[in-house]
């Protein structure tokens, strides 16, 4: 639904006023974003599916479950290599966020990994911070990445910055800070942490994950 409503210039938190007031269905979990990771529901879900095939039962909904899941991680580096017209030799993107879920040092199948690897595939310098995650992820990732200890250290003369994970660290950040920091002054949420309004009134470039993304509020 969040990819519809990018398409067509809506907005996907009216959606999920929508769906939300369903008392069966609830606002707690309802919200959208790059994708799924951890240890357990990716996991899970390919275990439903080898359970599936071992019994010769097709489970259609479980396989488009993952599959949408998979092509949901591609989201925010497609919305950056449209900003930068297909080509991002040279450019340096800042990613808050590596951990898949707030309050955990777990990068297992996080959404970040595959922004990360998208990124440096196409030709970027990728510049990170994450509040637990920064160790695994430079185990992982050694010299390929640049580590910033602070978040606005990642931010130094970079093209443009994503967030990945919601930290709370994350949702109140000085934007004239920031405005200050960045190289072009655009940002991709992730997580729907900021108000498209807002960032348009700092000059911000602004795109997130259904808020109108193909059609992005563009700072002046």
């Amino acid at each position: 639904m969040a990819n519809l409503c990018d398409h067509l210039g809506a907005d996907i938190n009216d959606v999920r006023r929508g769906i939300g007031h369903d008392a069966r269905i609830g606002f707690q979990f309802l919200h959208p974003g790059p994708g799924y990771g951890g240890s357990c529901f990716p996991k899970d879900v390919q275990a439903i599916l080898g359970m599936g095939r071992h019994l010769g039962l097709p489970l259609h909904l479980s396989e488009a479950v993952d599959k949408v899941n998979q092509r949901q991680k591609l989201v925010l580096f497609e919305k950056i290599a449209r900003h930068f017209g297909g080509n991002l030799k040279g450019k340096t993107l800042a990613i808050w966020g590596l951990a898949f879920k707030p309050r955990t040092d777990d990068i297992r199948e996080s959404p970040a990994l595959a922004l990360i690897d998208s990124l440096l595939g196409a030709g970027a310098a990728v510049r990170v911070h994450d509040p637990e995650a920064m160790a695994n992820v430079r185990a992982a990732y050694g010299d390929r990445l640049s580590y910033a200890d602070r978040p606005y250290g990642a931010l130094e003369g970079a093209d443009g910055m994503a967030v990945v994970t919601e930290w709370q660290e994350f949702r109140n950040p000085d934007f004239e800070v920031m405005r200050r920091l960045l190289a072009e002054r655009v940002i991709f949420d992730g997580r729907n942490l900021y108000e498209p309004k807002t960032m348009h009134g700092y000059g911000f470039t602004y795109y997130g994950i259904g808020r109108g993304g193909e059609n992005p509020v563009r700072g002046t």
